[in-house]
């Protein structure tokens, strides 16, 4: 067949800062799926796009095209409302884990579809798979049968959700786009709307620990993606939480599940209990349940009974003994004082070296790798204390770790407390 447009001509007018049509997208993404635009075709559009940014309608629309190159989930049948909450990535972020049930006690339907770690960023797949016997890989008659009984699913996206999305991603990864702003929400948006719930909530980290690091484009990546997601019929809204810290007290797998399991039984890290309660308001509010307390199903054990039915059906069980690993190292305070500052990313890139993560998406993890840490910014230290604990089950491991945490932790004066707001602030539609 003729086609309609030449691939050159579209990465020139991007390159000379052009705006492309509505047609010139929809072809441009549905011709690099075929296979007809080629790689380093596309990968000069994404350094144009990177370099040159694109207009609200052309991000709009090529978010749509991403949508259009895959399937559409529909829970309709299912009765009830539904709602789902994406992170941009974190470390120690667990929140998704109690978040589900938490959710599902009030009648609204999670279908968390979630991913594997890269680099610094933990996965929630990767620390589900840590409890023996869960399976992330569900069919769509089992996601659907088990959202209708027991009201929350995590598990992975099916291979037809937004298909132009993982060829695209793919190719940002190894020529230096994946930084763009408008590559990323098309990115994130086109896999939740293609996902089909009615309400979704964001959680935009901003932080050394963050993808974004500093607030300005945190914002602008909120707003663009809050956007997306009101054009397209879904309600959203979206939250800048801070990352310059881990949330709670673990970076890893099996060690976030225990954190986790810790909340949903009322206790848990004060910081991981707030962001999970704030980010179930939302959800419950943008799904039209707007005077549920999730806090008291958290404290009454609520919660905790639909986490349990949600790993039972997933094969997994949740009474189960979690991997622990095989060796572990302490770091100490090196003077006494407040513990000014404890960097997320050195934490993180710590984690991924210990085993937790992986630099490629076929990288094995380690279910007991991470770290724990005994204090938090604010905290007073004493010299030799144990500030965190690497874990690892390959000793060799543990020189580059600490490699990685070299300068992450500030000690100042006692008296001096860090001033740390976790939640930064609230983004809705029309921004206001």
């Amino acid at each position: 067949m003729t086609e309609p447009f030449d691939a050159v001509d579209i990465i020139r007018t991007k390159r000379d800062k052009g705006t492309l049509t509505a047609e010139q997208i929809d072809w441009t993404i549905d011709a690099y799926t075929r296979g007809v635009v080629a790689d380093e075709q596309m990968a000069a559009l994404n350094m144009a796009i990177l370099l040159n940014g694109m207009s609200r309608a052309e991000v709009s629309r090529w978010t749509a095209a991403m949508i259009a190159s895959g399937d559409r989930m529909d829970f309709s049948a299912l009765g009830k409302p539904t709602a789902d909450k994406h992170s941009t990535g974190g470390v120690g972020d667990k929140i998704t884990l109690a978040l589900a049930p938490l959710v599902a006690v009030f009648g609204v339907a999670v279908p968390q579809l979630s991913g594997r770690g890269l680099g610094h960023t933990g996965g929630t797949l990767d620390k589900l798979e840590a409890i023996p016997g869960w399976r992330a890989e569900l069919g769509n008659e089992e996601l659907m049968s088990q959202l209708a009984g027991i009201g929350a699913v995590i598990c992975a996206a099916g291979a037809g959700l937004a298909p132009a999305d993982k060829k695209l991603y793919a190719l940002r990864d190894v020529t230096g786009t994946v930084e763009s702003i408008p590559l990323i929400a098309s990115s994130i948006m086109s896999k939740k709307i293609a996902e089909g719930t009615q309400a979704l909530v964001l959680d935009v980290k901003v932080g050394s620990g963050a993808f974004m690091k500093d607030e300005e484009s945190a914002r602008e990546l909120a707003a663009t993606m809050v956007d997306l997601g009101t054009g397209a019929g879904v309600e959203t809204v979206a939250l800048l939480t801070n990352m310059d810290t881990p949330l709670g007290l673990t970076a890893g797998n099996a060690i976030e599940v225990e954190e986790a399991v810790e909340v949903l039984a009322g206790g848990g890290p004060d910081d991981v209990v707030e962001l999970t309660v704030r980010l179930a308001d939302e959800m419950l509010r943008a799904a039209g349940v707007p005077d549920a307390d999730p806090a008291a199903a958290l404290k009454d054990g609520r919660a905790m009974d639909v986490w349990n039915r949600m790993i039972e059906a997933q094969g997994g069980d949740p009474r189960a003994k979690l991997p622990v690993a095989r060796h572990s190292e302490v770091v100490y305070a090196p003077a006494d004082g407040v513990l000014l500052q404890l960097d997320a990313l050195a934490v993180g890139v710590a984690a991924w070296r210990l085993g937790a993560g992986r630099a490629r998406k076929e990288d094995p993890v380690q279910a007991g790798a991470g770290v724990r840490l005994h204090a938090k910014p604010g905290a007073v230290v004493r010299a030799g204390e144990p500030l965190m604990t690497l874990l690892t089950d390959t000793p060799a491991r543990f020189g580059r770790a600490k490699e990685a945490l070299a300068g992450a932790v500030v000690i100042g004066p006692e008296g001096d407390r860090p001033g740390q707001q976790l939640i930064i602030d609230r983004i809705a539609a029309g921004h206001g």
